[in-house]
């Protein structure tokens, strides 16, 4: 047994609880069948598959107990399972695919023919409808296998997860068994975690939160976990209520959406104590519907390399410092510095940096990208932040998003902050182009609330209103939904398309 086969613990402890359920068959684990189950992957992929530790294992699938069953499996043997993303095309697959070199890749069979059309697929290929089949097999058999754990160190990986980034290809970021572990603590000691809540994850697998945020520190703690395969509002906020969840993280535009459902005045989620949001600011109206209805609000900020649970704002705060993510959480150090590496006072914009135990040692196969982003020992997000005079963080934006009208800085985050007051606007981006005057000017997208129409010089003078001439948008663009990635966040590379496209 090492510290790190967490499953082994759960199964000693609580073996007949329930671990994990899936929502859309009802099919469910005690934390002994899923130790079981566990151990019997262990032995397939190592006697069959024959992969051993640090082997690359791919996988193409929604959220399962099948999925869950393989992370299990490689806290016991070292394996590093590589999620991929299953919206991506067969050339963008086939990127990542030669990239990390599996040895073989666990696939749904509704994403077969995207496999098939890729070039670097490994030899080895199996279905997880297979893999159900094995699994319910060994189940009802109650058959034991023996194997013999792996010996693991912290700085072993346990994935690989690519993260899209703004550069031409994606990077695949090392997740360690240490940054599992101490994710973990992180988590617990902010968000006060016991092995009595419930929470359900239906993020997409490929998606380090899906992991990470929730499921494998509850996974730690021995907490349950409803498995949904996809985010259907109507779906979670039912859930929410039937299963006595406790704590659930989602992204302001999920919790819009929960609160627009038909039932939402009628379900009261008694057991709720808290949302944890992340992605980008909460607008106030938002916040105070679902504190009018007994559910704290708890945001936060992090990063697939690092954590990914950074910070976190106390939901005592999260009308005082609405637009925070808060404070680092336990093992953090920070630095906000400017280009030339300078710590910057309060109040003032720099880059934040981040040290401690839940920092990846890098980028796979990709050692130009891991000297330029980690450097002595200090990670570069990318952000840029500023902490107010009580210590408080706040996201400003990405620094390449940051453009440059009339040679001053304009932060599109701040803007779109001030434009989201507007009572007719829902949704707003904004992205620097050419202009001939100023060099750059501000483009904006906004999506409007329903029942108002296009009202560019409106938002304009709106925006005179409150921020500095150069900040204000030259030019509107109203549409009837903004682009999201798959992380539900505002894809502003398609935003950036669109106005390639029109010229």
């Amino acid at each position: 047994m090492n510290i790190f086969d967490w499953t082994s613990r759960w199964a000693i402890y609580k073996p007949n609880a329930i671990a994990l359920e899936e929502f859309e068959t009802g099919r469910k684990l005690s934390w002994k069948q899923l130790d079981l189950l566990a151990q019997y992957n262990a032995h397939f992929c190592s006697k069959t598959l024959k992969l051993g530790k640090g082997d690359r294992l791919a996988i193409l699938a929604e959220n399962s107990l099948e999925l869950a069953v393989l992370f299990g499996m490689a806290q016991k043997t070292g394996i590093i399972l590589v999620p991929l993303n299953y919206r991506l095309t067969p050339a963008e697959l086939d990127y990542m695919l030669s990239n990390c070199a599996p040895m073989a890749i666990v696939y749904d069979t509704k994403f077969e023919d995207k496999l098939l059309a890729c070039n670097s697929l490994p030899a080895t290929m199996i279905s997880m409808e297979t893999l159900a089949s094995m699994n319910d097999e060994a189940l009802l058999s109650g058959k034991q296998v023996h194997f013999v754990n792996a010996t693991l160190e912290g700085n072993d990986p346990v994935f690989l997860i690519y993260t899209s980034g703004t550069t031409a290809f994606p990077k695949g970021s090392i997740y360690t068994h240490q940054m599992l572990l101490w994710n973990s603590i992180n988590t617990s000691l902010r968000l006060d975690l016991t092995s009595e809540d419930r929470s359900l994850n239906c993020a997409p697998s490929f998606h380090t939160g899906s992991w990470n945020v929730l499921l494998t520190p509850f996974w730690h703690h021995g907490a349950f976990t409803l498995l949904m395969r996809k985010f259907d509002a109507r779906d979670v906020l039912n859930a929410l209520e039937d299963f006595g969840m406790t704590i659930w993280w989602a992204v302001p535009t999920m919790l819009k959406m929960l609160a627009e459902e038909p039932q939402f005045e009628q379900l009261k989620l008694e057991r709720l104590r808290y949302f944890i949001v992340g992605g980008e600011a909460m607008p106030i109206p938002l916040i105070e519907l679902w504190h009018h209805k007994g559910i704290l609000i708890r945001q936060g900020y992090g990063l697939t390399e690092v954590g990914p649970n950074v910070t976190s704002l106390s939901h005592e705060d999260a009308i005082r410092k609405q637009g925070s993510i808060g404070k680092p959480n336990f093992y953090y150090e920070t630095r906000i510095v400017d280009e030339h590496g300078n710590d910057q006072p309060a109040n003032v914009p720099g880059e934040l940096l981040l040290k401690g135990p839940t920092v990846t040692p890098g980028y796979w196969q990709n050692p130009e990208a891991t000297a330029e982003t980690i450097v002595d020992g200090w990670f570069r997000t990318g952000d840029l932040v500023r902490a107010d005079e009580e210590g408080y963080l706040y996201v400003v934006d990405r620094i390449k998003n940051m453009y440059i009208s009339g040679a001053e800085n304009v932060y599109p985050a701040e803007v779109e902050h001030r434009l989201r007051q507007h009572t007719t606007v829902d949704e707003v981006a904004i992205i620097g182009v050419p202009d001939e005057k100023w060099g750059e000017a501000g483009l904006a997208f906004v999506k409007l609330r329903e029942g108002f129409g296009p009202n560019e010089e409106e938002l304009k003078a709106y925006a005179l209103q409150h921020l500095a001439k150069y900040k204000v948008p030259r030019q509107f663009i109203f549409l009837d939904a903004l682009p999201k990635n798959d992380a539900g966040k505002i894809d502003r590379k398609k935003l950036r398309t669109m106005t390639q496209l029109e010229k």
